[in-house]
């Protein structure tokens, strides 16, 4: 079988500051195919990681305002792995914005 291995343009590595194109974290496949546009005007990316978060943020709060939740540990697996992908999403945004901001007062 063959192996496959992604395009050279796109960086698997989250620590990579030179690369444009980084790769979510919450990726699950050693190819990746969603990815995070690091030049991106920051009040952009800064608006995309706010969306996720406010998203599960209410998911959340919807929630803890209920009496009872009657569930079992799978519905809870799935709900939990549900609000993560959302919340790496916006934190991986938070870092490329936290570098980029780093960097201009580097220099």
């Amino acid at each position: 079988m063959k192996t496959l291995t992604p395009d050279p343009r796109f960086s698997t590595d989250t620590t990579q500051p030179t690369s444009r194109y980084m790769a979510l974290t919450s990726n699950d496949c050693d190819i990746p195919t969603l990815f995070i546009d690091t030049q991106a005007p920051l009040d952009v990316l800064q608006d995309a990681a706010g969306y996720r978060i406010r998203a599960v943020t209410q998911v959340m709060e919807n929630l803890a305002m209920r009496e009872e939740i009657h569930t079992d540990a799978v519905i809870l697996h799935d709900f939990a792995r549900l609000c993560a992908i959302p919340l790496r999403d916006g934190c991986d945004l938070l870092d490329v914005i936290g570098r980029r901001l780093q960097a201009q007062v580097s220099k």
